[in-house]
C-alpha cells in the first residue's frame, strides 16, 4: 500500500519512512449507520434524540446533514465520530462494526480513519499553522520532519503556504478554518466530519472554505459529512440529508 503521509510504498503496522501507523484500505461505504437510536434522560423527561436512523457514505462523497436545532444532528455527529455510543443499532467505519471495539481501539480508529472540523477551529494559539496541522501526525508517532512536510504540502494546496509560520492570532477567520481543514486531512482519513464549519464566517468566505474542503477531500479520496444550517452549501454536496425529530426525512441528490 502507499502511505497517505509521505506517499512511499509501505506495509503494516507502520510506514518505514515516516512511521505512520497503517490500516488496511477501507471498503465502501466508509460510514454506515443501521437503525441507530439514542435517548437522553429517563422516565417522562426522556428525549429520543435518534429514532432508528440509517445512512451510508461512500469514499469521495460530500454529504450535507441539515435540519432544525434539536433535530438530532449533533447527536448523530457524536455517534459517527465514535464519541457517543448509541442505545441500539450498528455503526460501521471502514466496514468494521465499532460496537465491538474497546475504547482504545475506538480512539485509534478516530485518529487513523476520521478527521474532524469544528466551527470554533480549535487551533492552539502557541503553535504556528504548520505546527497545528502536524499535531495529529505527531500524536500518531509520525517523524517530525515528515509531519511538517505533510503540513506544508496541505497548507500549500489550500493557498496558505505563505501563512505556514503564522500563529492563529495572526490569521483571519477564513484562514483559521483552512488551517483546521488541513489538520482534518493531515492523517489521510477515510471520512471527515465537519460541525457547522461556516458558522463563524461571512457568507462568501464560508462558501469558499467549504468548496475548498470538498475539493481537497475529493482530491485525497476522502468522504465528507457536513452538519450545517447553511443552505447555501447545497451546491457543493453530492447529497443533502434532512434530519428532524431524530429521523431522516429524505435524502436528496
Amino acid at each position: 500500500m502507499r502511505c497517505p503521509i509521505c506517499h512511499h510504498d509501505a506495509s503494516a503496522p507502520r510506514c518505514a519512512n515516516c512511521n505512520r501507523p497503517l490500516l488496511d484500505a477501507a471498503p465502501d461505504p466508509v460510514l454506515e449507520l443501521v437503525g441507530v437510536t439514542h435517548h437522553y434522560g429517563t422516565g417522562e423527561a426522556a428525549v429520543q434524540a435518534l429514532q432508528g436512523i440509517s445512512l451510508s457514505v461512500d469514499r469521495g462523497e460530500v454529504v450535507l446533514m441539515v435540519g432544525p436545532s434539536g433535530g438530532g444532528k449533533t447527536t448523530a455527529l457524536l455517534v459517527m465520530g465514535l464519541l457517543l455510543t448509541p442505545d441500539s443499532g450498528t455503526v460501521r467505519i471502514g466496514g468494521r462494526d465499532v460496537g465491538t471495539l474497546a475504547e482504545r481501539e475506538r480512539a485509534g480508529m478516530r485518529l487513523l480513519r476520521l478527521g474532524f472540523l469544528f466551527q470554533d477551529y480549535n487551533l492552539l494559539n502557541s503553535l504556528t499553522s504548520a505546527e497545528n496541522v502536524a499535531v495529529p501526525l505527531r500524536y500518531a508517532g509520525v517523524r517530525k520532519s515528515a509531519a511538517l512536510a505533510r503540513a506544508t504540502e496541505l497548507l500549500d494546496s489550500l493557498g496558505l503556504a505563505h501563512r505556514a509560520g503564522h500563529r492563529p492570532t495572526e490569521l483571519s477567520g477564513g484562514e483559521k478554518q483552512r488551517v483546521a481543514t488541513a489538520r482534518a486531512l493531515a492523517m489521510g482519513p477515510d471520512l471527515i466530519l465537519a460541525d457547522e464549519p461556516t458558522a463563524n464566517l461571512d457568507s462568501v468566505t464560508g462558501h469558499k472554505v467549504s468548496e475548498q474542503l470538498a475539493s481537497a477531500a475529493r482530491a485525497h479520496n476522502a468522504a465528507v459529512l457536513i452538519v450545517t444550517h447553511d443552505s447555501r452549501l447545497d451546491d457543493i454536496a453530492d447529497r443533502v440529508v434532512h434530519l428532524e425529530d431524530g429521523r431522516i426525512l429524505e435524502a436528496a441528490v
